[in-house]
């Protein structure tokens, strides 16, 4: 009896994630869709979202020194270009970006990054997933 009882809380509180997670999305989509509305008809293959998020890659160095910078056309293809700084050496990525989805596994902080370019939210924006151990 008390698994079934925390089987069915613990689907309660995972459908409760799902939902709000979707709910977040569909939120994106429509502020998306209605800033596309109301831009009119640039041309959709040339850049114009640009988003940069800013964050302590490494616990060696602080003041947000690392960056991840996405830069996103109309149709929602682009590139993120990301630098980690360290106290020694910086090492420098970029991915490209395909309908808003990095063709390769992104970091939180890209997607941030894509997300608040996709919304323009940009140029710089704050980094909610910011902080790697």
């Amino acid at each position: 009896m008390i698994v079934g009882v925390v089987a069915g809380v613990s689907g309660v509180l995972i459908g409760r994630l799902s939902l709000r997670q979707a709910r977040a999305a569909v939120e994106d989509c429509r502020r998306m869709l209605a800033r596309q509305s109301v831009e009119g008809r640039g041309d959709l293959k040339a850049i114009r979202d640009v988003a940069v998020c800013r964050y302590d890659a490494l616990s060696e160095m602080s003041g947000r020194l690392s960056f991840s910078v996405a830069m996103i056309n109309g149709l929602g293809d682009g590139i993120v270009l990301t630098s980690i700084n360290g106290q020694s050496e910086t090492r420098t990525y970029v991915r490209p970006v395909v309908g808003g989805k990095g063709e390769q596994p992104l970091s939180p902080e890209e997607e941030e990054a894509v997300r608040a370019a996709r919304l323009g939210l940009g140029p710089l924006v704050p980094c909610r997933s910011a902080g790697r151990p």
